[in-house]
């Protein structure tokens, strides 16, 4: 008995000691939220402007430009996926991968071979165990995401965007990542970034929408062709913004699970503790009346 009862006090302790790492992220978790959902706040306005910039330039003008033209065959399509560098965030990045295998099955049904650029050492991790081939991967920055990152993210898609497909270029670029809906439900989401669908870009727009009367100096393509950087680079950096805010709140629900499930694994070992010592104290007792019996009936 007494070396049951020193397991279940090796195992309480063990229990309380990960109870206290796991409360400790849950609440650098929870500090990073309001930070990240702030710089979400704070991007969103730019992003929706340069799209509706775009928008009304294409609807306006009636220019044909790669950022808004469908092609009539498309032979690659490149996939973007945005995971984290760490786990311990529940589900968050196995259900993005998921979402992008599915994407990848419904782009190869349609014909299309499929190029990846991954972002995030979990991504990386996955593509590496599976000997898959990726084009690009960038790593060490899903945390705290900087504008750095997404203009690197942006080049990259851009000059596989512009060039031939037949010299390994794509015709389309999605989007795969963890949309922050609330901090209990973080969802994958894909989008399709390029070419544009100008009713993503202006969804409550209408058949009566009146844009405003634009002046192109020089012309309409020569504005389009310096929007296509600026307007990569702003999507991209509010995925990237969107992402790191649903891991961090991913971390705090993984981490409140875990302690949860520590404060129950810690009374049940106290449960198991207390009877292993009554079992202890009711056998010492046992013990010392039988002994008690004995000395007394040899007399």
């Amino acid at each position: 008995m007494g070396a049951q009862l020193r397991v279940y006090r090796q195992k309480i302790k063990t229990a309380q000691t990960t109870k206290k790492i796991t409360r400790a992220m849950e609440l650098i978790s929870a500090s990073r939220i309001q930070k990240a959902l702030g710089r979400v706040k704070a991007s969103t306005p730019y992003a929706h402007a340069i799209g509706r910039a775009v928008a009304a330039v294409a609807t306006h003008s009636k220019v044909d430009h790669v950022l808004t033209t469908e092609p009539e065959t498309v032979k690659r399509a490149a996939v973007v996926i945005f995971a984290s560098d760490r786990g311990l965030a529940g589900a968050f990045n196995s259900q993005v991968l998921r979402e992008a295998d599915r994407l990848s099955e419904l782009l190869r049904s349609e014909g299309k071979e499929v190029a990846y650029f991954l972002v995030g050492r979990k991504a990386a991790g996955y593509f590496t165990f599976r000997r898959r081939a990726s084009e690009r991967s960038w790593t060490g920055s899903t945390d705290n995401p900087e504008y750095e990152l997404a203009k690197e993210i942006s080049d990259a898609v851009l000059e596989a965007f512009l060039r031939d497909a037949e010299d390994g270029g794509v015709d389309e670029i999605h989007l795969v990542f963890n949309r922050f809906v609330s901090m209990i439900t973080q969802t994958p989401e894909v989008r399709r970034l390029l070419p544009i669908r100008l009713v993503d870009e202006e969804p409550h727009a209408g058949p009566s929408t009146v844009y405003p009367l634009y002046e192109f100096e020089p012309d309409a393509e020569t504005v389009l062709d310096a929007l296509l950087p600026v307007y990569l680079e702003s999507r991209i950096f509010a995925t990237l913004l969107e992402s790191a805010a649903a891991k961090h709140a991913a971390t705090q629900k993984a981490m409140k699970s875990a302690s949860d499930n520590a404060d129950k694994l810690i009374l049940d070992y106290q449960r198991l503790a207390n009877n292993a010592r009554q079992s202890e104290i009711t056998q010492q007792i046992a013990e010392i009346v039988g002994g008690a019996d004995a000395l007394s009936s040899s007399k």
